[in-house]
């Protein structure tokens, strides 16, 4: 996913950071709903401190003057995080990126005592640019962690479809709670507008998901 491209506006990239040396950039899950406030705070033209905002106010409920890119899908694992994202205007993309992770690292490393980058370097993006593409990341990017349960379940299959559907279902740190009608503050991240429509109803988005799990070809479920 090596970036060799200029993000063009109106088009779809699968955005992709991790940790240096792949190190854990969640210690707990203090630290991810931070990361999915920054989210919020970050695609914004307008900068937001979360450190000055008042106290017993909900960060998803302070209004923002223009969002910078589209949140098609998001999901926070140990170590990397996955975003597909619609670049709405010039420079969109990096400018979000960079002000979703420098204040993340910031916060990362005064919380864990350390110094030095976070981030494997820049970024990585892939451009989106078939539907073929575009279709399948909508599984590709909720499905990374089913491999917090079940590492081998792309080699060897499923052991157990029910509990990783319910894993799938009760994990609040990615966008696939948004897509199977759960209603929580964190939908206000995403904008799906600008992104095919290739469901029609939420059953449909689960009889996607389910075949992806039921599917056994190494060489489709990997980037």
């Amino acid at each position: 996913m090596e970036r060799q491209f200029n993000f063009a506006v109106g088009e779809y990239y699968h955005v992709y950071t991790r940790g240096v040396d792949k190190r854990v950039i969640f210690l707990d899950d203090d630290d991810r709903r931070y990361f999915q406030k920054l989210l919020y705070l970050a695609n914004n033209s307008e900068r937001i401190v979360l450190r000055d905002l008042p106290r017993g106010v909900s960060v998803y409920q302070i209004p923002r003057k223009d969002t910078i890119v589209d949140i098609g899908k998001y999901t926070c694992m140990p170590n990397h995080v996955h975003l597909l994202l619609h670049e709405k205007q010039e420079h969109g993309i990096s400018t979000f990126m960079s002000k979703l992770l420098t204040p993340y690292a910031m916060y990362f490393n005064k919380k864990a005592q350390r110094q030095g980058a976070l981030f494997d370097g820049r970024f990585r993006a892939k451009h989106a640019h078939d539907d073929a593409y575009l279709h399948y990341l909508y599984a590709y990017i909720p499905l990374n962690i089913i491999k917090l349960i079940e590492p081998k379940w792309k080699d060897m299959g499923i052991k157990n479809l029910a509990g990783a559907k319910r894993f799938l279902e009760s994990y609040p740190f990615s966008s696939y709670q948004d897509y199977i009608g759960v209603e929580r503050k964190e939908a206000v991240l995403l904008n799906r507008e600008p992104f095919p429509d290739y469901f029609q109803k939420v059953d449909d988005f689960k009889s996607f998901i389910h075949d992806w799990l039921t599917y056994l070809d190494e060489d489709v479920i990997s980037p």
